[in-house]
């Protein structure tokens, strides 16, 4: 029987990451996990649906047994027996994140002997958490010069509060992580932004697209309203993407009912000159994402924003499954070196 590695759930940044990330490490080593103590500090504890169907989507390409799978559990025993590829489809049944729930699978199924199909029904753009732009433009793209074997599509996007949405993911399994150095940004590329509506006034992406260009160096060329189909909605996102010629970043904010367009772009903007100003190329985002994957390689290391504790948290849940060292080094107040393996 496989050593059972316990979790507190309430450690660190105590949400949802804890979780996925030790489901998803506990497949990939064939260690079993117990989490206890499930988003103990939230105003609604316990496993909420997408983080339930995290659960039985690792469940299922592990053939684990598990025990506590259910809606409120704080307590959860997972099991799992080796990794499966195949062809598989979870529906969260609300705008719970796609790209979370694929965040979990993702790195086991990269190891699987086999290619797996994907399809993922929930939210594609949810204000807690990556939009499917960004999984696309900003962290598959990394993962590729990895050498992982990733295709994403958007079949149909699912905003928040409503969902509805459709992700589809082919990924080759049987790859090895090659490690990977980001220091520098690079040669500026490009910038652009792009406001989609679904279900609302035109008038709300027209709004911010005008205050990106009043505020921020872009050119209307740069710049994009898109108008979808009015099923998908009632949503609004308001993105920006900046191009170098080490990575791309993608920045995003997510209308709400009384908050005005302006606002929403007036956040995007105040997180890229954060950005702008650290001069480091991994955003705060991403560095919590790409340090698996680093780990899973067995080094690497990337200049970054002063850690979150989300980032911080993300790797005490990696050191619980693998002998990787993860470290810290503040190079200034604004830029840090994140070092993975020896």
């Amino acid at each position: 029987m496989s050593e059972v590695i316990q979790i507190d759930g309430s450690d660190g940044e105590g949400g949802g990451q804890i979780l996925r990330t030790s489901l998803g490490l506990s497949v990939i080593t064939g260690n079993s996990v117990r989490i206890f103590n499930i988003r103990k500090n939230r105003s609604r504890p316990g496993l909420l649906r997408q983080h339930l169907t995290a659960v039985r989507a690792a469940a299922a390409i592990s053939c684990a047994r598990v025990e506590g799978d259910q809606i409120g559990s704080v307590d959860l025993l997972f099991e799992p027996q080796g990794i499966q590829h195949g062809t598989y489809r979870f529906a969260i049944g609300s705008a719970g994140s796609v790209t979370l729930l694929l965040q979990t699978i993702l790195p086991p199924l990269l190891m699987a002997m086999g290619t797996s199909e994907i399809l993922l029904e929930g939210g594609t753009h949810n204000p807690l958490a990556p939009s499917f732009d960004f999984l696309s433009q900003a962290f598959i793209p990394l993962l590729k010069r990895m050498g992982a074997q990733v295709d994403l599509h958007l079949e149909r996007p699912g905003y928040f509060p409503a969902g509805g949405g459709l992700l589809r993911a082919v990924i080759r399994g049987g790859c090895k992580l090659d490690p990977l150095v980001i220091e520098e940004r690079g040669e500026p590329r490009g910038r652009s932004a792009w406001a989609s509506v679904a279900g609302l006034p035109r008038h709300i992406g027209d709004r911010e697209i005008k205050a990106l260009l009043q505020r921020f160096d872009l050119n209307r060329d740069q710049v994009r309203v898109e108008e979808q189909d009015p099923d998908w909605g009632p949503g609004n996102v308001l993105q920006m993407r900046l191009d170098y010629a080490n990575v791309t970043e993608v920045f995003t904010g997510y209308g709400q009912k009384g908050r005005r367009a302006e606002r929403i772009a007036q956040d995007v903007l105040q997180e890229v000159r954060r950005y702008l100003k650290s001069n480091a190329p991994i955003g705060e985002h991403l560095a919590d994402q790409i340090m698996l994957p680093l780990a899973l390689a067995g080094g690497g290391r990337y200049r970054t924003l002063q850690p979150s504790l989300h980032t911080r948290t993300q790797a005490t849940m990696i050191g619980k499954f693998l002998d990787v060292p993860i470290t810290f080094k503040a190079e200034s107040e604004v830029c840090w070196l994140v070092c993975i393996g020896p």
